[in-house]
């Protein structure tokens, strides 16, 4: 422990939970910040590391009685500041809760911890013949708590839904220390309002999942054909993913990458990513009629304009979405980034891509733009140098979510709004909802507690 006299809620946590509390000081800096380049100013007083659910109920019984802020976290991997902490606050690791607990095939169901690793637990489900569908671009880092806590997209969100399509049923502990159990395990289920899909999503805001029953699928047979086409510009391109979508197909995948994000791929993997064109289309389908599809996807974006390449090697498919994959470590290469998340209507998607420019022609900066383009969900980056966001960001940023939400949008399609997006709920929202939301909070959390200052 540092130099000092420990708070009351600290004295209080290492008697009930001492092994799992730590305030040295780098655990304490490493809670400041996650994925999104934002820090807070100020260190929390502490971390607990819990390894049960016992230990969650009595953490916030705790910091119930002393009044004291929980920020519940995972991995950190989120890109909206949502769960940083800070001065006089608690955060709550689930991190090491991360056991794969019951695995039932003839239900396709499985119980997990929320600490569990997203592409770990695929690879315990593997050899039972069943995959867990969410797939965020940070699966080998990111925890299923944290996807739930999110809602958490990716890029086979068009075909197998969001993580809340695979949530049945949630353990959640509330801000007083009791435990809710939330959905069921059967197909179906309608009894009473459908408290599971509320907390999926919800930013820690309500409470903190301890365990959670996920909807399986069976590992999909066959190959796998992966089409890459280049465009002569990202327009184009986005016409071209809305013509498939137009075309009745459901691909699994299908990624658009601008320029500026092949550039920055490119640089960081050391591959001539714009060799052929200044945008780049990748599309997979998979199933029964997955060679079918892909080659008339293939037609269809040829007709559109692309210069398109269909393979159905395993080895190379793997290879081009771990490209799509290298977006993240990209933009981080650049400098500081503000990753978004805006989603519209896919057939939106070539108007969208028309105001990001307007955008940067305006403010005369570069927004590197990748898109789920088989859900209409777009991640302009702006990267700027220094710890602070410049306020001509904040301005461009504005004025890009503006054009989402005209264009029938919305500010995040899976990223959440955490810190960063906190000034344009309202907008979204209007008065009348905005308000509601905030009285459902302090039903689950009367005090203010949990996650304070994130969403709200």
């Amino acid at each position: 422990m540092p130099s000092g006299t420990p708070t009351p809620v600290v004295v209080a946590l290492l008697e009930a939970v001492g092994a799992s509390v730590t305030t040295d000081a780098a655990s304490l800096q490493a809670a400041q910040a996650d994925k999104s380049g934002h820090r807070s100013a100020t260190a929390p007083l502490a971390v607990v590391t819990a390894r049960s659910i016992a230990e969650v109920q009595q953490t916030l019984r705790i910091a119930s009685a002393h009044g004291t802020p929980v920020v519940t976290r995972g991995a950190g991997t989120g890109l909206a500041g949502g769960a940083i902490g800070s001065a006089g606050e608690i955060v709550l690791s689930t991190l090491a809760m991360d056991r794969l607990l019951e695995v039932n095939a003839a239900d396709e169901l499985a119980v997990i911890e929320p600490g569990i690793i997203n592409a770990a637990l695929n690879d315990q489900l593997a050899p039972h013949g069943l995959w867990f569908t969410p797939d965020p671009a940070s699966r080998a880092t990111s925890t299923v708590g944290g996807n739930i806590a999110t809602n958490a997209g990716g890029l086979l969100c068009a075909k197998y839904g969001v993580t809340r399509d695979s949530v049945l049923g949630l353990k959640v502990v509330l801000a007083d220390g009791r435990l809710l159990e939330l959905g069921h395990r059967s197909v179906k289920g309608v009894t009473g309002l459908d408290l599971t899909a509320l907390m999926v999503g919800s930013e820690g805001t309500l409470g903190v999942i301890v365990e959670a029953t996920v909807r399986l699928r069976r590992l999909v047979p066959g190959v796998t054909p992966t089409i890459g086409a280049y465009f002569a510009d990202v327009r184009t391109a986005a016409a071209a993913s809305a013509a498939v979508t137009a075309a009745g197909i459901r691909p699994a995948v299908m990624e658009l990458m601008d320029a500026a994000s092949l550039d920055a791929i490119g640089a960081l993997l050391g591959l001539p990513l714009r060799s052929l064109g200044d945008a780049y289309l990748l599309v997979q389908t998979d199933g029964a009629g997955a060679e079918a599809e892909a080659t008339e996807l293939l037609a269809l974006l040829q007709a559109a304009g692309g210069t398109a390449e269909l393979t159905t090697d395993a080895g190379e498919a793997a290879r081009l979405l771990e490209v799509r994959r290298a977006m993240h470590p990209a933009m981080e290469s650049l400098g500081t980034t503000l990753i978004e998340d805006v989603a519209v209507p896919r057939s939106a998607l070539p108007a969208m891509f028309e105001a990001i420019a307007a955008i940067e022609q305006k403010y005369g900066i570069v927004i590197p733009t990748i898109a789920h383009a088989g859900d209409g969900n777009l991640h302009p980056n702006f990267v700027f140098e220094g710890p602070d966001v410049p306020d001509h960001i904040w301005q461009a940023a504005d004025e890009m979510f503006q054009a989402a939400v005209a264009l029938g949008g919305t500010l995040t399609g899976e990223h959440g709004i955490g810190l960063l997006k906190r000034r344009w709920l309202r907008g979204e929202l209007g008065d009348e909802q905005f308000e509601l939301q905030q009285q459902i909070k302090r039903v689950f959390d009367p005090a203010g507690i949990l996650n304070p200052g994130k969403v709200f």
